[in-house]
């Protein structure tokens, strides 16, 4: 299991995704986006799961993931992939 962090580029896309994740039965939450990742919008949706998910981050409209690390946040992916 793994910490992430999704930003995006508007307050209603953040909530889809959050909506999302919820129907799925992840964990998620919807949190101001942390100091140190820059983003669109100030709403990020942090949430948990394995990577072996199916998640496909490119379905949704959404800016960048980050990975929670114990020296703060590494991309692992971004829209422009």
């Amino acid at each position: 299991m793994g910490n992430y962090a999704a930003t995006f580029f508007s307050h209603y896309d953040a909530l889809i995704f959050f909506n999302f994740l919820k129907e799925r039965g992840e964990t998620a939450k919807l949190i101001p986006v942390p100091r140190k990742v820059s983003a669109s919008c100030g709403t990020c949706v942090a949430f948990e799961i394995s990577l072996e998910s199916d998640i496909d981050f490119g379905g949704h409209e959404i800016e960048a993931v980050y990975l929670e690390t114990s020296s703060g946040f590494s991309k692992i992916w971004d829209s422009e992939n």
